[in-house]
């Protein structure tokens, strides 16, 4: 007889993600009683980490390495870079007000573009000295690598803590508008630097600048064109399932051709969602299909967030790490913290204009710059061998910090600030 292990299919890893984000999601809601992102978060660590432990404790227990092929099938870094974060850009840009966000066009405008490029140089600066001092035979330009996977900001496990706590709109429009798009130029920089580490050749501005221009640039392009499609398509009739499809249709064929022609899908993804958030929604939905559109995308952004955060769980059970890996993450902590509050303060206080009116605005979008999937899709993207389990370690202990502690008391660090300016 021949033992055969069998095939995981799509539909298979897609119905375990679901079942086991509503099986999870409804024991927080009931028991645990965290936020939704944060409780997910904690429990597929904990799942993951109980695997671990039956599998080390426990004869013949394997429960492990079947999470693992999961995982390793599922492909996460392909999952959410390739699909999931087409649709989540989609979705977050569709609620961002564009009046708004032209109020503050400076300081998002900053945010997104010099601030990441800022904290990609910071974090790269200072991880580089630990790891002198740590003795870590990596080349310097991992480091920077490691800068620009770690600044992208994640406006999903935020944004419901400054509508709960009523802070100002246009604050909220500013952190939703930098986390949109600098989701993009963060992936732009990651893969400008990661071509130039992997190639081991030296790092050129210029031709680093011209890939940028023509990546950014051209997924802005995108954006705009199949914005303006879908809306003129939607405008031209009124048929609220259809025009459903055609939101689909824009994402997912907008995010197709940019893949192909190796431009910025998320940018262009931002860029989409916001003309038909706002352009489509005034002027080319009735009511009706404006109310069966919006949920639709509502209910899409829940299921994947959800998704996400329960696979950020489960990922590190990818990750056993060793003394060094252990210190490089804990060490990622105050290097992320730091770089975020230079480049929130170069960007928003340099320039007397870009700083944004709200009260308390500097705290919040410092202590509120969460980091997120995107970050570990990125880390998980690198070449297997020594510099990935390092960077993966260091990832992992910035992200699940974001996640578990600046989440988790964010509430309370706004009420602070809201009595401070009393």
């Amino acid at each position: 007889m021949h033992e055969t292990s069998a095939a995981i299919s799509p539909f298979d890893i897609a119905a375990m993600l679901v079942v086991a984000s509503a099986l999870f999601g409804w024991f927080n809601h009931h028991f645990i009683k965290l936020p939704h992102v944060v409780g997910l978060t904690v429990i597929g660590a904990a799942a993951a980490i109980g695997l671990l432990l039956a599998n080390r404790f426990i004869p013949g227990v394997t429960l492990d390495d079947t999470v693992a092929r999961l995982l390793v099938e599922m492909n996460f870094t392909e999952t959410l870079l390739q699909g999931m974060l087409s649709f989540l850009l989609f979705a977050g840009a569709l609620h961002v007000d564009l009046d708004r966000l032209k109020a503050d066009w400076l300081p998002v405008l900053l945010l997104s573009t010099v601030g990441v490029i800022i904290s990609t140089v910071v974090v790269g600066v200072l991880t580089w000295g630990v790891g002198l001092l740590m003795g870590l035979p990596i080349e310097p330009i991992w480091y920077f690598v490691f800068g620009a996977l770690i600044s992208p900001t994640d406006p999903v496990a935020v944004l419901g803590v400054l509508k709960e706590e009523k802070v100002e709109e246009s604050l909220q429009s500013s952190v939703a508008g930098e986390s949109l798009f600098n989701d993009g130029v963060g992936i732009v920089v990651f893969t400008i630097l990661l071509g130039a580490a992997v190639t081991g050749q030296d790092f050129s501005l210029s031709e680093g600048v011209r890939l940028f221009a023509i990546e950014a640039g051209g997924g802005l392009l995108i954006g705009l064109l199949f914005g303006w499609l879908g809306f003129r398509a939607m405008r031209s009739l009124d048929e609220y399932a259809l025009e459903v499809t055609i939101t689909l249709a824009v994402v997912m064929g907008g995010y197709a051709l940019c893949t192909a022609l190796h431009l910025s899908g998320p940018l262009a993804m931002a860029v989409a969602g916001l003309m038909i958030g706002n352009h489509g929604v005034t002027y080319a939905m009735s009511a009706m299909t404006r109310d069966y559109v919006i949920k639709f995308w509502e209910v899409l952004d829940e299921l994947l967030n959800s998704v996400l955060f329960l696979l950020i769980g489960l990922e590190m059970i990818a990750l056993v790490p060793e003394v060094e890996e252990f210190w490089l993450s804990l060490a990622a902590i105050p290097i992320t913290l730091f770089a975020r509050a230079a480049a929130v303060t170069l960007s928003t206080r340099v320039v007397p204009a870009a700083k944004p009116q709200a009260d308390g605005a500097w705290g919040v979008l410092w202590w509120g710059g969460l980091r997120g999937g995107i970050s570990v899709a990125l880390a998980l993207s690198l070449p297997q061998g020594l510099v990935r389990d390092l960077l993966l370690a260091a990832t992992f202990g910035a992200v699940l910090f974001s996640v578990l502690v600046q989440r988790a008391t964010l509430s309370h660090f706004i009420e602070r600030g809201k009595v401070s300016h009393d």
